[in-house]
């Protein structure tokens, strides 16, 4: 008799059906695990040989084949362990067939017989939930996998005993429980930032809109601790992009214990990430730095010293919303709907353009420096805002008054009315103006006689790209949101039009 039981394979946040089938045949006593496995599924044998002695069983003197279909598709990772001994239980007669057709299984054995955490545990019960099945799974990931809904059968054992005790009825396994992460420390507050007003303003407008940022200055002048405040101002994640955004955190194993949180992601890798590491891929292609930022911000601090081939893998992303890993053996697409904020010096030395300063290796300095950054990456920054250094007199001030808090309301406000227009527009899949395009963008952005004359005459004066006029409209429709206006009036589209200007520094260095 042939025993079968429903497992996944991941292909980005998708998980495909796999089915492991188990038989024992006569012949020479081997178990054999075929179907295009790597090399933790080769070994997984070992674990259910151990964790089947462990609890009292043994394995009959016969060839055990396992199967796992489709064999053309490459299959990888210890979650097969525990449907692989569910498979060889059913089949030994331990557990009846007919209660493991009700379930999807995965996890990973120890050798006494324990089931360890695995990840992707919300995508797979996602997938049981949609065939009208259940999912078997380790304890330690049984609240990521309840968050997949309550109508989803989920059995979470610590061991294997416990499982074949539920089964057999002597033993009742209770539905484990949902739990959000509790935000045990404070983000750090926009009021901590004394000067650089203007940079403030432009991030508010950053948040409201979801727009790509670039910022230039001098060491010193705030780039970092700005950056690392819009998290605080940025709205929370509605139950929609929770998922989404925890669905790429599990199979990238970013989520602890289990817990989804409200917080936006906020991802800022070093200046040395390599390829994969910022677009995803390696042995299981895994999520990438892009998108494990899905729904938050992808934070790049020293821009001009990421490799240029890093830089310019960051373009089709930034436009589509997702990135495509793309393999010999495998091709994988993950969402990647990110917030790219990136702060870069003048030139190497940092102090291009200032007063007094004269460096040695003069204007060659910053345009080789500004070279590393390339024209169509920068046309795609939405704002370009210039930061001057800080006075140490500025610093003698008192703190400001308004706070993060202050701002995220504004923020929030400008969101949920662009949310309702996007609504209203039948476009229900745009969460914020930046993602605007086509037909939509221009619904949104009607200009008046004043307006269109100025933009027109901006655009021949600035000789701004198709893509750059487009992105001035969207920040310009993001600023009278702010201001709670319908129309965008000259004055908004003045304001957008002065964050799309190059900073000196760069102007000069080109």
């Amino acid at each position: 008799m042939t025993a079968r039981v429903a497992t996944v394979a991941f292909q980005g946040v998708e998980a495909v059906p796999v089915d492991i089938q188990a038989q024992f045949i006569n012949g020479q006593t081997v178990f054999q695990i075929v179907g295009l496995g790597d090399k933790a599924i080769a070994e997984s044998k070992e674990r259910v040989r151990a964790a089947l002695y462990a609890i009292g069983l043994g394995l009959p003197g016969k060839r055990l084949v396992v199967n796992l279909s489709p064999a053309d598709l490459p299959k990888e990772g210890s979650h097969y362990d525990l449907p692989i001994t569910l498979a060889v239980l059913s089949a030994l007669g331990v557990i009846p067939p007919d209660f493991l057709q009700r379930y999807v299984v995965m996890g990973e054995l120890a050798l006494d017989g324990s089931l360890l955490a695995v990840s992707g545990a919300l995508p797979a019960a996602m997938s049981a939930n949609a065939r009208d099945l259940g999912l078997i799974c380790p304890k330690l990931s049984g609240r990521e996998a309840a968050w997949a809904g309550t109508d989803v059968d989920i059995l979470a054992p610590d061991n294997l005993v416990q499982l074949i005790n539920h089964v057999k009825g002597t033993q009742v396994l209770s539905r484990p429980t949902p739990h959000l992460s509790v935000v045990d420390h404070p983000l750090p507050d926009l009021c901590e930032i004394k000067g650089q007003e203007a940079a403030k303003r432009a991030l508010e407008v950053a948040a409201a809109g979801g727009h790509h940022m670039l910022m230039v200055g001098p060491p010193g002048a705030g780039k970092s601790m700005l950056a690392q405040r819009l998290p605080s101002i940025l709205p929370p994640l509605d139950a929609r992009e929770m998922l989404d955004v925890s669905m790429i955190a599990s199979l990238g194993g970013e989520l602890k214990d289990g817990q989804l949180t409200k917080r936006r992601p906020f991802r800022a890798p070093h200046h040395s990430a390599s390829m994969p590491a910022l677009v995803g891929g390696g042995l299981r292609a895994k999520p990438g730095e892009m998108a494990l930022s899905h729904h938050g911000v992808l934070f790049l601090d020293e821009l001009p010293e990421f490799q240029p081939r890093v830089l310019e893998a960051l373009r089709q992303p930034m436009e589509n919303g997702e990135v495509l890993v793309a393999r010999a053996n495998y091709h994988v697409t993950y969402p990647a709907r990110f917030q790219l904020i990136t702060a870069m010096n003048p030139c190497r030395c940092g102090m291009a353009g200032e007063p007094g300063h004269t460096c040695r290796l003069g204007p060659r300095c910053a345009s080789e420096y500004q070279a590393r950054i390339s024209g169509p990456l920068l046309d795609r920054m939405d704002i370009q805002l210039e930061l001057a250094a800080v006075r140490a007199m500025d610093l003698a001030l008192p703190a400001p008054k308004e706070k993060s808090a202050d701002v995220a309301a504004r923020v929030a406000q400008a969101r949920q009315i662009q949310l309702q227009r996007f609504t209203a527009l039948g476009a229900t899949h745009l969460r914020n103006n930046a993602q605007a395009d086509g037909d939509v963008l221009e619904a949104i952005t009607k200009l008046d006689g004043a307006g269109m004359a100025l933009l027109r005459d901006a655009a021949e004066a600035m000789n701004l790209s198709a893509r750059g006029y487009h992105r001035v409209l969207r920040v310009a429709r993001t600023i009278a949101d702010l201001a709670n206006s319908e129309n965008i009036l000259r004055l908004h589209l003045a304001e957008a039009l002065s964050y799309r200007q190059k900073p000196v520094s760069l102007r000069n260095a080109a």
